[in-house]
């Protein structure tokens, strides 16, 4: 389904984990692209000087050429500097057009920073396509075939969205597909105390979720009552892919900061695809002086 992929390759681990997943992802004749970003101040005063830029895109070019060279497949390869790594992946993933972006989930950011998700989250924030989120040691871990996928369904159009790129990508791979509502109890069917609730009450609307998804077609049902982000992170340790929607707020569809997505990014016990609905803003290709770019064969 995925035809264009970009992958964000980091210094400390090659994005072993990210290129684990794309690889998993990317359709037949799909194109695969490693990008690795460095950290460039804007032009000023204290911009740092060509020779070290230029020290800094040898190095990208060795750590992508690496990368390919392990990840087994052909890739085209991408640097550039910029002030984040978000928003250095996001000015690549609108040059190439990318309709999936692929990051790795470990505690050390793109640039080497000992931040916890930080760089997850920077990509996952004004994404101008999909994100796909691989967790720590995927690559050791990766299943050789994705034999289940999961959708965190609410009834929204993002989960209804995401339904339908799951039932895509079940086609393609062969996989089940199930899907998955978190429930909670409206106020007017409180008895007694607001935070006493009946386990009659919690059975009906647990049960009427499960029909809901049953009337889906095709699609096995599963529902729990309690929070979402909880309840969705223990339904992902079943699944072999976890797609859920955002809310699509600005000219990039930016996640809502807090949301449910945001939380699964760091709590997913399998990879997380997050299917952003912004439109994509059209992008000047970059002088030479702000990105690279060549092709390598593996």
């Amino acid at each position: 389904m995925f035809r264009n992929v970009l992958v964000g390759v980091s210094d400390h681990d090659g994005g072993r984990d990210a290129v684990a997943l794309a690889k998993m992802l990317l359709a037949g004749g799909g194109e695969l692209t490693l990008a690795h970003v460095f950290h460039e101040e804007p032009a000023g005063p204290y911009r740092w000087t060509d020779t070290a830029v230029a020290e800094d895109r040898d190095r990208a070019r060795e750590l992508l050429e690496r990368a390919v060279r392990d990840s087994g497949v052909p890739a085209h390869i991408r640097w550039r500097g910029a002030t984040s790594a978000g928003r250095g992946l996001h000015e690549i993933a609108e040059i190439i057009d990318a309709d999936l972006l692929v990051v790795g989930s470990s505690r050390q950011g793109l640039f080497g920073r000992a931040a916890l998700g930080h760089d997850t989250r920077a990509a996952l924030n004004g994404a101008p396509c999909a994100v796909a989120i691989a967790p720590v040691g995927y690559a050791s871990e990766a299943p050789t075939v994705i034999r289940e996928i999961g959708v965190g369904f609410d009834g929204s159009p993002e989960s209804e969205h995401a339904l339908l790129v799951a039932r895509g990508l079940t086609e393609e791979l062969g996989s089940k597909l199930s899907a998955f509502q978190a429930v909670s109890i409206p106020a007017y069917m409180y008895l007694g105390a607001p935070d006493h609730v009946e386990a009659s009450a919690i059975d009906r609307v647990v049960a009427l979720a499960r029909e809901r998804i049953v009337g889906l077609g095709g699609v096995e049902p599963h529902a729990a009552y309690g929070d979402a982000v909880e309840e969705l992170t223990l339904y992902s340790a079943s699944v072999d892919l976890l797609v859920v929607g955002s809310r699509s707020y600005g000219p990039f569809g930016r996640l809502v900061h807090g949301s449910t997505a945001q939380h699964l990014a760091g709590t997913a016990r399998c990879p997380l695809l997050v299917l952003t609905r912004g439109a994509r803003k059209s992008s000047e290709a970059a002088g030479p002086d702000q990105q690279e770019t060549t092709a390598t064969v593996a």
